[in-house]
């Protein structure tokens, strides 16, 4: 806990991206306990998320990261702790649905429905949640899908047809269906080659600065913190063991901090992005 102390909040300030400001944060977590019958995955878990930022949260396996994520969007149950977005809190029995509309998911896999093509399933959210005629719905999901790097080849071909990078922006065109003001991304780069891993974190990147999002990015990725995260979170322990930016993450003393972000692989990945 003392090392925590010392992440005051100018170390915040300075973690948000280059040119932002640290405000009022747009999704809060206090005190969030989750559980499954058994030991407790999460423990009295306090997390902020400031507007504009690309928050990475990352942690051993089986730490919870996932977790966090669903009992923020209501996917796993809370025992305990409440969570507001957009400065509005929100119970345990479900997100209201006017928040729902306000953000996306990503999901690690990408979930796409395996019957539907590309298009329909990046319609599927505008249907629901917006009362508009059908050639509209189509057109706006079309456009959805060519602002993630998708060509108009792709609109009609089926998930089985696509690569795995291609499924990954056919996931991300859905969770930008809406025009959301925050974007949850589970493990973006899982499973892709270093090539489509780079292009896939600098097409969020570019995603955040050209529509002005908020991304909650949980990864094991290395080079993603390197190359797009504004600030860093780790999960350990049942609750947030640090968080700031790169530097604060190196003279962290934890042995999974230290171990993760001053081994061979954290140097790897620093000196692929900053030669």
């Amino acid at each position: 806990m003392a090392e925590q102390a010392v992440l005051a909040e100018g170390e915040k300030v300075r973690s948000v991206y280059e040119g932002g400001q640290v405000g009022e944060p747009i999704l809060r977590v206090r005190g969030l306990s989750v559980g499954f019958g058994g030991p407790l995955i999460l423990e009295n878990l306090d997390l902020d998320v400031y507007r504009g930022e690309i928050l990475a949260v990352v942690g051993a396996s089986g730490t919870g990261k996932s977790v966090l994520t669903r009992a923020i969007l209501g996917l796993a149950p809370r025992l305990k702790g409440s969570v507001s977005a957009f400065g509005r809190p929100f119970g345990s029995e479900g997100v209201p649905r006017d928040i729902e509309k306000r953000w996306g998911v990503l999901f690690q896999h990408g979930a796409l429905f395996s019957a539907l093509t590309v298009a329909q399933n990046v319609a599927i959210p505008i249907r629901e949640y917006l009362d508009l005629p059908e050639a509209l719905i189509d057109a706006l999901a079309k456009l959805k899908i060519e602002i993630v790097g998708l060509k108009m080849t792709d609109f009609d071909k089926l998930p089985s047809e696509l690569s795995g990078g291609m499924t990954k922006r056919a996931a991300l065109a859905r969770a930008l269906a809406l025009d959301p003001e925050i974007v949850f991304l589970d493990e973006p780069t899982s499973g892709l080659d270093p090539i489509s891993a780079s292009e896939f974190d600098h097409l969020i990147r570019d995603l955040r600065d050209t529509l002005g999002l908020t991304v909650v990015m949980v990864t094991h990725d290395l080079d993603s913190l390197y190359a797009i995260a504004d600030r860093i979170a780790v999960i350990g322990d049942r609750h947030i063991l640090v968080e700031g930016d790169m530097e604060a993450m190196t003279r962290f003393n934890h042995p999974w901090v230290s171990e993760y972000f001053n081994g061979e692989r954290s140097r790897a990945a620093s000196s692929s992005v900053h030669g």
